[in-house]
């Protein structure tokens, strides 16, 4: 890889990064929605009274507070300023906690959940889908075991999640029924109870991610194994007597595997956003409720926040694999890039 192709795609990656989060602070003004107004409406839905001629006095005093009264490119400008530092100011709705903070607390949740859960049924499945569509492979297990996957691999993350719910907490009572850990229970990561119930109550969520995804890389990674056995280098692998194993695994799981890389490079940094509905179904602390929160109760500063880490993700995601991509395939070169 040369200095130049670099360059430019890190010049790429700084632009990626501008364009989203211009339209990330664009976009939820251009709906015309007062976010100070709409938290109050939220209050007094929720009993909380304001008279009639202070109504009018907490918005401009609210408006003022977080900048929303200073014209758009202020605004916007501000709003850069911050998200190079990382610090995206106070939470509309959860004031006066910052959105860094709610950030920071949600976000291992979803990653220890997401990104685990994520990297096994890419393992299993990558895997399965490989054996399943290799020739000289034990298919039969497979050819059992992994249909029921493939029908899964069409069920909404959400959807089985509360199938699961239905059987394995109400009917068996074998798992939670959600959040984090119990209500009663004070975090302390430091106690082994306290983990022991942390990992109980994330088998549900997880195990609706994975049995939902299985089938998704099985397919994908089958589709590519059966178009790889065809090749001339594996034609020629087995023309040089390469053992079974060797051939398999150096030649056609190593060539079929890039699309499933790149599918997966694009599918973790999606971790950070969480599996939005599923951590809604089981009250998961994780950053997929903080986003939801903040979308119904239109808090601008938390969705900016939480989103501008999902673009980062990515762009950088696609950048490292894309640096990656000649370690996996010697094939690919970007010397003449």
């Amino acid at each position: 890889m040369t200095v130049d192709y670099l360059a430019r795609r890190i010049g790429m990656f700084v632009a990626v990064i501008f364009v989203a989060t211009s339209f990330n602070f664009f976009l939820p003004r251009f709906t015309g929605q007062d976010p100070i107004a709409t938290r109050l409406e939220l209050l007094a839905a929720e009993g909380v009274t304001t008279r009639a001629e202070d109504y009018a006095a907490l918005i401009e005093t609210y408006n003022a507070k977080f900048g929303l009264d200073r014209p758009l490119v202020l605004q916007y400008l501000t709003y850069l300023s911050t998200a190079v530092r990382f610090d995206f100011g106070e939470s509309i709705t959860k004031y006066p906690t910052r959105v860094s903070e709610l950030i920071n607390q949600a976000m291992p949740w979803s990653i220890g959940l997401l990104v685990t859960s994520t990297l096994l049924a890419f393992v299993v499945g990558t895997l399965g889908g490989a054996v399943l569509a290799w020739q000289h492979g034990p298919k039969a297990a497979f050819e059992l075991i992994l249909p029921p996957f493939f029908l899964l691999a069409a069920v909404p993350y959400y959807l089985l999640g509360l199938i699961l719910i239905w059987l394995l907490a109400f009917q068996a009572k074998l798992l939670p029924l959600g959040g984090g850990y119990a209500p009663t229970t004070l975090p302390d990561w430091s106690d082994f109870g306290f983990l022991w119930e942390v990992f109980k109550h994330s088998l549900l969520p997880a195990l609706s991610i994975v049995l939902a995804s299985i089938g998704f890389w099985a397919l994908g990674m089958r589709s590519m194994m059966i178009t790889m056995q065809g090749e001339d280098y594996m034609l020629q692998a087995e023309a040089k007597g390469l053992t079974k194993a060797r051939a398999f695994f150096r030649y056609a799981v190593r060539n079929a595997v890039l699309p499933q890389t790149t599918a997966l490079a694009l599918t973790l940094p999606h971790v950070v956003s969480g599996a939005i509905l599923v951590e809604r179904i089981f009250g998961y602390p994780g950053i997929g409720r903080v986003l939801y929160e903040a979308i119904t109760g239109f808090d601008y500063f938390v969705i900016q926040g939480v989103v501008f880490i999902i673009v980062l993700a990515i762009a950088f995601a696609m950048l490292v694999i894309d640096v990656i991509y000649p370690l996996l395939d010697p094939r690919i070169s970007y010397s003449s890039a």
